[in-house]
């Protein structure tokens, strides 16, 4: 697969609607993201297709020191408290649809509890939901993968609920890497040279796909290298959230450098 390229610009795609948004008149996303992510913005950026635009709302997050599950569990619950305050302020552009940039609270005890999180959510701002969870569910779904392996930037508490999201969703979860990473920012900073040596580590024969959850860990362009370099699929959150929103809401828009699910499905 090549690198990240520059969606086409297709003419039948680029006639504005009486009535709609000038940039956005096929569709504007909110999109929610901690306030200290900064990969979710790019990423999904890249992402965007004419007609489409993203307007992003922080969630206010301290960037805590976390040492522990305990740490763990503080943070995704600052988050919990301010998410429905960024919600409300993106509302206030009347998006016609809201995508989850942070993913650790949409596995939380497992999938039924996640389901019921997304549906309140739903409720509250009157508009879909797409979450990272429930994205990477069906990307996996659409490519027949059975038998996965998970990179996580969190700590084990975290983990067991990724896991147990995942075994709901009927997935054996072979191996499991949660990368432990000391505060929210510092996720960001892990080098490409360390998730793809992980990903190696969790490879194997029993594993049909590997999955990276949290939404500030960069590998979207990395899963593309290691798509062509294991020969399965490798679903980044980001791309995986993203797809699932523009396809929920009738984008079918198919273009290169994105990797399989925007170029074939």
């Amino acid at each position: 697969m090549s690198g990240p390229a520059a969606p086409p610009r297709d003419p039948a795609a680029m006639t504005p609607v009486e009535g709609r948004d000038a940039l956005g008149w096929r569709a504007k996303f909110a999109v929610v993201a901690p306030s200290t992510n900064t990969i979710v913005q790019p990423d999904m950026d890249d992402l965007r297709v004419p007609g489409v635009t993203n307007h992003y709302g922080r969630i206010h997050v301290p960037d805590m020191h976390v040492a522990s599950d305990e740490d763990f569990v503080a943070l995704v619950e600052a988050i919990g408290a301010t998410l429905y305050d960024a919600v409300d302020r993106c509302m206030t552009c009347a998006p016609d649809y809201l995508v989850m940039g942070m993913s650790a609270l949409m596995f939380w005890d497992g999938r039924d509890a996640s389901e019921r999180r997304m549906h309140a959510l739903s409720d509250h701002c009157g508009v879909g939901v797409s979450a990272g969870s429930f994205a990477c569910e069906a990307a996996l779904n659409l490519f027949g993968a059975k038998r996965i392996a998970v990179i996580s930037p969190y700590f084990p508490v975290s983990d067991r609920n990724v896991t147990r999201f995942f075994q709901d969703c009927g997935f054996d979860v072979v191996r499991f890497r949660g990368l432990k990473r000391p505060s929210p920012v510092a996720i960001a900073h892990t080098s490409a040279a360390t998730l793809r040596q992980v990903a190696q580590e969790i490879d194997g024969d029993d594993v049909d796909a590997i999955v990276q959850v949290g939404t500030n860990l960069s590998m979207c362009r990395l899963c593309l290298d290691l798509w062509d370099e294991l020969g399965k699929p490798c679903i980044a959150i980001n791309a995986a959230t993203y797809w699932h929103a523009l396809r929920t809401m009738g984008i079918d828009d198919r273009f290169p450098g994105h990797g399989p699910l925007f170029e074939q499905h």
